[in-house]
């Protein structure tokens, strides 16, 4: 469902563990970033109706997210503040052909993995974290972080034949693995 070939390593659990506040910062950031991802597809491609419907949806979805991370992060008495981003988006970014149409493929399917991503974490977090708000605010945002990944692959579709989405949805899936896999150092949501 989720088009991620592979699981997050436990070692991501052990960053959690040690720099909780850290990664929920870092999940306000992602909120944040994904947002901004749905604002510049918008502009990018506004001619394309169906997508900028989903995208107006997705960035109210996820600037509403951003806000309750960081009430959140009130009621913890964590302060909201800037950090260095993991490398994991940047990479991602990275694989993007750069002509049209390739170019909305790959940004349409990177964001889904992203989402993918976090949906597979957000599970995880729902059921590794001791604090029960913290559970079950991650066990409600699988949901919606699914969904967005479903939209942004079905909206690729506008962009290419669907068989060959998939099977670069297959490629950059397989990118996205290595990436996660090699890890960062820095405990973020997506190290």
């Amino acid at each position: 469902m989720l088009s991620l070939t592979s699981a997050s390593a436990t070692r991501w659990l052990g960053q959690v563990d040690a720099h909780l506040d850290d990664v929920l910062v870092d999940h306000a950031h992602c909120e944040k970033k994904a947002a901004g991802v749905a604002m510049n597809l918008l502009f990018s491609y506004v001619d394309h109706t169906d997508l900028a419907r989903a995208m107006t949806e997705i960035v109210t979805e996820e600037l509403e997210h951003f806000r309750i991370v960081l009430e959140l992060l009130d009621r913890r008495g964590v302060p909201f503040r800037k950090l260095s981003p993991s490398s994991y988006g940047s990479r991602l970014h990275e694989l993007i052909r750069r002509p049209e149409p390739a170019r909305a493929v790959d940004r349409l399917l990177v964001a889904g993995l992203i989402e993918a991503r976090s949906c597979e974490r957000f599970a995880l977090l729902g059921e590794h974290v001791d604090d029960p708000e913290l559970r079950g605010f991650y066990r409600g945002l699988f949901e919606s972080e699914a969904r967005h990944h479903a939209t942004y692959v079905r909206l690729a579709g506008g962009f290419a034949p669907e068989a060959e989405v998939r099977s670069r949805l297959h490629e950059l899936a397989e990118a996205e693995a290595a990436v996660i896999e090699r890890g960062d150092p820095l405990p973020r949501m997506h190290s």
